[in-house]
């Protein structure tokens, strides 16, 4: 397998498997007997959901999805021709070739699936449990140090989402977050985050970006690094629970 992808212009683009692969790994795990099709299918929209894969990008490879999540390649090809059927991926040929997600067109369609797939949101026990999992993983991380490489993988989340455009904001900020819970050693809080924060951001689609808003998100994240490196364990999850408290407020404001 090759490292390359190619951008919406059909050029190629290097792109680091390391870092791709710390970015997918809350979301992608074996899968469990006797649901193969299922959950492989559930866990590659989420990987799409949370944009650890964005529009545009190529997914991993055959050979790495199937190895990943234990499934055969036709049950992981049967997977992809579902998604393909459904316009949410295509397959191009060639050296550059592969399985790209697409872009979803805004159309009232799509607003319609969107505000069918938050009906059922309790909004109020998604809030809490993530604030749950955040507080807690960002003191485990401040507490118990971070493990090789961590403090600089958290530092570049961090520069990720200052210089992310408006438009990519919100997948830089999610990459942040996953990193932190990642970052934590359970990998059972990774996967509950990964999963809670996917009901996050269809939330979050729902309500406009406010400048003001991630002005002051940036600086709780920065705030946020700074007491995890320095063993904070306590300013952490202060910091933490600030920052999920605003998103919270946010949603209940636009969503109530």
């Amino acid at each position: 397998m090759n490292d390359h992808a190619a951008d919406r212009s059909g050029r190629p683009e290097r792109t680091d498997r390391t870092d791709r692969t710390d970015r997918l790994a809350p979301v992608l795990r074996p899968v469990r007997a006797g649901n193969g099709f299922e959950e492989a299918l559930e866990q590659i929209l989420q990987i799409m959901r949370l944009g650890l894969v964005a529009e545009g990008e190529r997914l991993p490879a055959e050979r790495e999805l199937a190895d990943r999540l234990r499934v055969s390649r036709v049950t992981l090809r049967e997977v992809l021709k579902v998604l393909q059927d459904q316009g949410l991926v295509e397959s191009r040929r060639g050296r550059y070739g592969g399985t790209f997600v697409l872009a979803r067109p805004a159309t009232e369609a799509g607003e319609d699936e969107l505000r069918r797939r938050v009906a059922g949101v309790d909004v109020e026990d998604t809030l809490r449990f993530r604030e749950v999992l955040e507080v807690g993983a960002a003191g485990l991380c401040a507490a118990h140090g971070l493990p090789e490489g961590g403090a600089g993988r958290l530092r570049a989340a961090l520069a990720a989402t200052h210089d992310a455009p408006l438009a990519g904001y919100r997948r830089a900020d999610t990459l942040f977050h996953l990193t932190l819970a990642e970052l934590s050693g359970s990998p059972s809080l990774a996967e509950r985050y990964a999963a809670v924060r996917a009901t996050v951001n269809d939330l979050l689609d729902c309500i406009p970006l406010l400048v003001r808003n991630l002005e002051h998100s940036q600086q709780q994240h920065t705030a946020l690094v700074e007491a995890v490196l320095d063993g904070d364990a306590e300013g952490a999850r202060e910091v933490m629970r600030e920052h999920c408290c605003g998103t919270a407020a946010l949603l209940r404001g636009f969503l109530s």
